[in-house]
């Protein structure tokens, strides 16, 4: 594929050059700055200034002025010209003999002898365009001779040369180049770099030079370029390694030339330019009769047998730009990356980020959306130039332009799309994405409102399920321009969203209410009351929840109590007084209920009020259900069920003031059984449950629960008081079965045989009860009684073992000798012995009798 990468250029007429003497032709050239030097077939030298010029349009061009022109005096055309620009030389070659003229007068330079310098059986010579001799004004040449199989090295000072070094090749060279210490050479049928210094060799590939001439050029240091076989343009280091890939010319090619990064060659048709970094053709020129092609510090020169051209590249931005506008993005890319070394740093970094950003687009409007991304991202693109293309996302507050010159040529995404909504919203699509990917990097530096405020109206247009995620996040959405558009789109709930991340935690609840209460229709949370009731129990601000929650109690109660029973105390959300929650719930009943339920049984709040109100709270519900005509048992049971679990469990209601209330009240005597525990008046709880309910398992129960947190003795008490009031029977004026309390004290005695004390049992039984009914207690008395008589023996028993082997360990230490003397004193009192009666401590430590009897009497 092509681009315009050159203008060829005339810069020296055949009329300014020869005039009207047909026969002359061109044979070589030299530029050194502006000064053009040619060399022609009737061994003359013109010397031309060239002067760079622009058309009216703008092109490049060149205008020559004939300055001198010299005849050398030799009868062969002037082969090949070298300047020398510090020496002010002209080092020619012409009837294979090498010398020296002046770049001024074009004389001859004479030798410091008279003889002048001349080098002589030269069939062609270079100049090192890397010295590695320090003289400035010395000249290294590399000389091939025309007769022998050598190179040699020479020095060019001003006035005359020397030769430094030769070297003997295993073939006849016939082209070579120069650079360093390295020679690259076209022998006769091959290729190869010759280290001068060392003479090192090293061999590259075959060539036949008889077949065409041989092209080598050097193009940088140490690397040079190489017409090989089968039309290819070869690189080849000075290790002899080729770090670029070979570009394909024409098998015609008679000279080449590197201008960075481009190859131009020259065949006899035509100029073709193709680049170093992809190996691509990019232009061809026409261009009959050429036959040189030189690179002159970054100048092509050609040069067809009767005038002269240079090859002018445009620049590289203009060459990328035509890349761009044809939508040759990834040849762009190369070629901006590739001109990294002919560019200034800052120059080339900004270049690099405008043609990425530039290639991101024409990817974006291809819908190539990864490699738009990615070059977005490698381009640092202001993210804001993406959203501009779609209208009213950016706010009212922004102060963003888009970039001019432009990045692109779309006026918006309709003019992008040509219409098509599909790819409309597909472009849309990545936006959403792209800006979820880089709204939290460093991209959006200075630009977070414009970038946030975007997002959500994308999200809110495309119904898109991160918009609650944004908003319920850190966000910087501008309130003025978002609040239009989400209500346009019924996100109501988003909406109160923002209220509350911008403070206003009231417009936010005013409006889901609004949404709860039906008047606004969002279907986005079928949960909306809920989240209300939550909102309020973490709210911070408590005149909000005074406010609210009687539209949350008046909706649902046991859901809006939740406002009071899930608010939880720290230090940004104050605690919520009991008392005045209590009040303020007066007239919502079973709100209140529940909100007792809480303080009670959840949190365990040790208060004698609360734990009063709530039992007469249950007490009044089982009352009403009592009342109810016809009554509903289900309801009634569970009722009564919560309300005796309370008074069990709690220490902490007036029970005189419950007993109060439920005084009279016979379908209460279970619940007034269990006030009387409370009181430790367990007789009259056993008599109730006894005689009046006839409820002996509510009477066995009791006796449990009652002894739940004493010791064995209190229940054993308990048991006991149970047992006499069965064996009392009926009380006098109350009607009632005697053997029905007889078969309940034998059961209570079978079941619970273990608590009772079996000796105070049989004492209080009658005469005449069978031992067979008692059997399962007797069998469980005899072997407790048995089993603790055992324990105890044995418990006896383990104490006189361990007492005797006390008082065995005592007769041990009693036989060890202790031994007492004058010279010994006593451990107590430090005084010696008078008489053996001593006492001895632990250990045979000898101590006086008084001592011991002061001391532990």
């Amino acid at each position: 594929m092509s681009v315009k990468a050159f203008e060829l250029v005339p810069a020296v007429e055949r009329d300014l050059l020869m005039g009207d003497k047909a026969r002359i032709n061109i044979e070589c050239i030299e530029c050194c700055g502006k000064h053009l030097y040619v060399g022609t077939n009737d061994c003359f030298i013109h010397h031309f200034l060239l002067a760079e010029v622009a058309s009216s349009k703008g092109k490049p061009g060149y205008l020559a002025q004939k300055l001198l022109h010299k005849y050398l005096g030799l009868k062969k055309p002037v082969a090949e010209l070298r300047a020398a620009s510090a020496l002010e030389r002209l080092i020619v070659l012409c009837e294979g003999i090498v010398f020296l003229v002046d770049m001024v007068t074009l004389e001859t330079v004479p030798s410091a002898g008279g003889g002048g310098a001349k080098i002589r059986g030269v069939a062609s010579f270079c100049v090192n365009e890397n010295p590695v001799n320090t003289d400035p004004f010395c000249v290294e040449m590399g000389v091939l001779s025309s007769k022998r199989r050598t190179v040699q090295i020479y020095m060019v000072y001003e006035d005359r040369v020397q030769l430094v070094k030769e070297l003997t090749t295993p073939e006849q060279p016939c082209a070579v180049s120069l650079d360093g210490y390295f020679l690259c050479l076209a022998l006769t049928t091959q290729y190869m770099i010759l280290n001068y210094n060392t003479g090192a060799s090293q061999d590259l590939f075959p060539y036949n030079s008889e077949e065409r001439r041989p092209i080598l050029k050097r193009i940088g240091r140490e690397e040079f370029l190489l017409a090989a076989p089968g039309g290819l343009g070869m690189f080849a280091n000075a290790e002899g390694v080729s770090q670029r890939a070979p570009v394909r010319w024409s098998e015609s090619v008679i000279g080449a030339a590197v201008c960075f990064p481009y190859v131009v060659a020259l065949d006899e048709s035509f100029i073709t330019i193709h680049s170093m970094l992809d190996q691509q053709l990019k232009q061809t020129l026409s261009f009959r009769d050429g036959h040189i092609l030189q690179n002159f510090e970054g100048k092509v020169i050609l040069a067809s047998t009767k005038a002269v051209y240079v090859l002018v590249p445009l620049p590289l931005e203009r060459q990328i730009q035509d890349l761009l506008a044809n939508h040759r993005v990834e040849e762009a890319l190369i070629l901006t990356e590739g001109a990294q070394r002919n560019i200034p740093k800052d120059k080339f970094q900004n270049l690099h980020k405008r043609i990425l950003q530039q290639a991101g687009f024409i990817q974006f409007g291809q819908l190539q959306f990864l490699e738009a991304k990615e070059h977005f991202r490698k381009g640092q693109l202001d993210v804001r130039e993406l959203i501009s293309l779609c209208p009213l996302l950016l706010p009212a507050s922004s102060s963003f332009t888009r970039c001019h010159p432009p990045l692109h040529e779309f006026a918006d995404l309709s003019h992008l799309a040509q219409g098509d909504q599909e790819k409309v919203l597909q472009c849309k699509k990545f936006l959403i994405s792209y800006l979820g990917e880089v709204r939290s990097t460093e991209v959006v530096n200075g630009c977070r409102e414009d970038v946030d405020t975007a997002l959500l109206k994308l999200y809110a247009e495309q119904d898109h399920e991160s918009l609650l995620d944004l908003l319920a996040s850190d966000n910087a959405c501008v309130l003025a321009d978002s609040v239009p558009w989400l209500e346009k789109y019924h996100k109501y709930f988003a909406l109160g969203l923002l209220y509350h991340y911008n403070g206003q935690d009231s417009a936010a609840l005013q409006l889901w209410i609004r949404v709860a209460d039906g008047e606004l229709q969002d279907p986005t949370r079928s949960d909306l009351f809920e989240y209300i009731v939550d909102f309020l129990c973490t709210s911070s601000n408590v005149d909000l929840v005074w406010k609210y929650a009687d539209w949350a109690l008046r909706k649902d109660p046991i859901i809006g109590v939740r406002v009071f029973t899930k608010r939880h105390t720290s230090k940004d959300q104050p605690d919520l007084n009991p008392d005045d929650v209590i009040t303020y719930l007066g007239k919502h009943s079973q709100a209140l209920l529940l909100y007792l339920e809480n303080l009670v049984l959840e949190k365990r709040v040790q208060k004698e009020k609360f734990h009063t109100h709530l039992a007469v709270l249950y007490l009044e519900r089982v009352l009403s259900l009592m009342s109810q005509s016809p009554k509903d048992e289900e309801q009634l049971t569970k009722a009564r069920e919560r309300l005796q679990a309370l008074l069990r469990e709690s220490d902490l209601y007036r029970v005189q003031f419950l007993l109060a209330k439920m005084e009279n009240r016979e379908e209460l005597l279970l619940e007034r059984a269990t006030l009387h525990g409370k009181l430790e008046e367990h007789d009259k709880a056993l008599h109730i449950l006894v005689h009046q309910l006839r409820d002996f398992p509510s009477a066995e129960a009791f006796c449990l629960w009652a002894s739940s947190s004493r010791d064995s003795a209190y229940r054993q008490q308990l048991f006991h008081l149970l047992l006499g009031v069965y064996l009392d029977g009926s009380p006098p004026g109350q009607l009632g079965d005697s053997g029905e309390l007889e078969m309940a004290a034998v059961d209570l005695l079978n079941r619970h045989g273990e608590v009772f004390d079996a000796v105070r049992v049989l004492r209080m039984l009658p005469e005449g009860w069978s031992l067979q009914l008692l059997r399962p207690f007797l069998g469980r008395a005899i072997r407790a009684n048995m089993h603790a008589c055992r324990t105890s023996r044995i418990a006896l028993g383990l104490a006189h073992s361990e007492n005797l082997q006390l008082l065995h360990d005592r007769l041990k230490e009693c036989k060890k000798p202790i031994f007492v003397s004058e010279k010994k004193g006593c451990h107590l009192c430090h005084n010696t012995f008078s008489e053996p009666s001593v006492v001895c401590l632990p250990g045979g430590v000898p101590v006086h009798t008084h001592c011991v009897a002061q001391r532990f009497c």
